[in-house]
């Protein structure tokens, strides 16, 4: 199939991305969101999303070495508190089904030490928002490149 987006209604397309606009409007780092959306769309197979990410991994400031060590983070000396609070907060929020209580307390509470209010805001959007592009490109096997 043909990419969706180029079929949705304009409304539904400007939805989508004031969707992924928004969290760096709330004040979450470049660095963070392009690291969830990375680690999202590993968890989700997406490649068309990851090939999407990486063109943006370097302007930010994303190293080869935390490319590289991305997918074993819980393992890796490479990234910040703040990072690894996000990084954990968007694991928890992609696999949800894996447990009956998806986003524990003790995931909110590192996330909150790390982010006020509205950044957790951005960031939970964001991260559903990376969650759904994945179902959309996964589905209708998009390819890197193709947008």
């Amino acid at each position: 199939m043909k990419n969706p987006a180029g079929l949705v209604p304009e409304a539904a397309m400007q939805a989508l991305i004031t969707l992924g606009q928004g969290a760096e409007e709330y004040g979450v780092a470049p660095k963070i969101l392009e690291l969830t959306h990375l680690r999202v769309s590993q968890i989700n197979g997406c490649a068309a999303c990851l090939g999407y990410s990486m063109r943006n991994a370097r302007t930010v400031g994303l190293t080869d070495s935390q490319l590289i060590q991305l997918a074993g983070w819980h393992e890796s000396t490479l990234f910040s508190a703040p990072e690894r609070a996000a990084l954990d907060l968007a694991e928890h929020m992609t696999r949800m089904a894996d447990t009956s209580d998806p986003v524990p307390d003790k995931i909110w509470d590192e996330a909150s030490e790390h982010f006020g209010e509205k950044e957790l805001a951005g960031l939970v959007v964001w991260i559903a928002t990376a969650n759904l592009y994945n179902r959309i490109n996964v589905t209708t096997r998009q390819q890197p490149g193709s947008w």
